[in-house]
């Protein structure tokens, strides 16, 4: 699979996995920024998401459609020490949390951004 191939099903993955029922498309995109800053592929993830059945977009709004498939951070969720930036804000962290999704591994995160992606926040 692609490099792009990979981070779309990333970008997916992590749309069915979101805890928001609804988001606005700017804060939609602010997730899927973790995933890549393409706005080519960021587009693509939304239009198969969509097709798929795992959102519905309308006026600027996106609604999952996947409830009960959450991340579960007890088991989906592995922290490792190391010298890391975290994906989504920069900081250097020493300790970094990568979600671990079907297609993938997303991170690392801080503590705090990993709860923003996934929409625990």
């Amino acid at each position: 699979m692609s490099t792009r191939e990979t981070k779309k099903e990333l970008g997916l993955e992590l749309l069915a996995h979101l805890e928001d029922e609804e988001l606005s498309l700017a804060e939609t995109i602010d997730r899927l920024e973790a995933v890549t800053t393409s706005p080519s592929l960021t587009r693509e993830i939304l239009d198969d998401a969509e097709k798929r059945g795992l959102i519905e977009r309308e006026d600027g709004r996106l609604r999952t459609r996947t409830s009960g498939t959450y991340v579960r951070f007890e088991s989906e969720v592995v922290e490792r020490e190391g010298d890391y930036d975290c994906r989504r804000c920069g900081a250097s962290i020493s300790t970094g949390h990568f979600v671990q999704f079907e297609s993938g591994e997303l991170g690392p995160f801080g503590p705090s951004c990993v709860r923003k992606v996934l929409g625990r926040e």
